[in-house]
């Protein structure tokens, strides 16, 4: 008879998912932090889940406003709704009271929200599928269903916490911290990071300083942590390039060099630097670079006269021959 009565239960709880998947919501059975740098003020969201694409369903953000999470089963519109309401003055205690008031599904939804001040809150409703819950605390707050065990957010609370460096990098500590802890029963799928700037411009491709994701893969967490430390590689790339620019040569050698110390076999780092020294006269520290790439694919050696006709390696037709001839 009881297990008669678990299988009637099981199938009624099937069936009110069911229904309410038609009207748009989604499985995010995760864990996932939202945060801020307290010195940069800048805001993020990261999340992984055995899930495809999570990032593209529970990560929200704004520049200057915050952050939001919305995850469980998953109501998409507390993601816009919730960024609309902290920048209507709304704290997020208010935010998440409002959006979860609101929601006849609430008993199945988790969420976080977190404000440009630090402030955060979050909430977990009464059917999310254990292990389940959230803490809320200054600067962050973590939350978590459909865990092996109970130690995934006190894993999560101690590593951000605790850790040093960037705030996308503090998260990526989390993430790993959550799956060392025992993660998502089900196992791994995807992950994404998202940071937003403390202040926005307006132009959404600047006020999105990160914007990474995996969406699927057998070690998502570890694949998101590789391309974090690409982006951090190109990022000092792109610092070399400015300094060079401004003729501070002794900058763009230091910031070129961090970028080729992170991915030492990266060619398309070190073709794009010897262009760059190239176009400051300096031929003589670019050839082994360039000598690195056309050993590694020759097609590298055709974009150079490309490069030259479109005016973007400043070089006259001995410069050319030199560097295509570099052994």
């Amino acid at each position: 008879m009881k297990k008669i009565l678990s299988v009637i239960f099981l199938f009624t709880c099937l069936q009110n998912i069911n229904a309410q998947k038609i009207h748009g919501d989604e499985f995010a059975n995760t864990f996932s932090i939202v945060a801020r740098d307290s010195i940069t003020g800048e805001m993020g969201v990261a999340v992984q889940s055995h899930a495809f694409s999570v990032g593209s369903i529970v990560s929200w953000g704004e520049a200057g406003v915050g952050v939001v999470a919305t995850q469980s089963l998953v109501k998409r519109s507390f993601g816009p709704d919730g960024l609309k309401l902290l920048k209507e003055g709304k704290s997020p205690d208010e935010v998440v009271k409002i959006l979860t008031e609101s929601d006849s599904g609430r008993e199945v939804r988790q969420l976080g929200v977190l404000d440009m001040q630090g402030r955060s809150a979050s909430y977990t409703g009464k059917r999310c599928i254990a292990v389940a819950g959230n803490h809320a605390d200054k600067n962050f707050s973590v939350q978590a269903n459909m865990m092996l065990n109970d130690k995934v957010i006190p894993a999560m609370t101690k590593t951000f916490k605790e850790t040093k460096g960037g705030l996308a990098e503090r998260m990526m500590a989390t993430l790993e911290a959550a799956q060392e802890a025992g993660g998502d029963i089900r196992g791994k799928q995807s992950a994404a990071i998202l940071v937003v700037k403390p202040v926005a411009t307006g132009l959404l491709w600047e006020d999105r300083y990160i914007d990474l994701r995996v969406e699927d893969n057998a070690e998502p967490i570890k694949e998101l942590k590789r391309m974090l430390t690409l982006f951090r590689a190109y990022e000092h790339s792109n610092f070399g390039d400015d300094a060079l620019e401004k003729n501070n040569t002794v900058l763009a050698e230091k910031e070129y060099g961090i970028a080729e110390k992170m991915l030492p076999n990266d060619v398309e780092l070190k073709f794009w630097h010897a262009v760059s020294l190239v176009n400051k006269g300096n031929v003589h520290d670019a050839l082994p670079l360039f000598n690195f790439a056309f050993k590694a694919d020759h097609n590298w050696a055709l974009l150079v006269p490309r490069l030259r006709k479109s005016e973007l390696l400043i070089c006259d037709d001995k410069m050319e021959k030199e560097i295509l001839e570099v052994k």
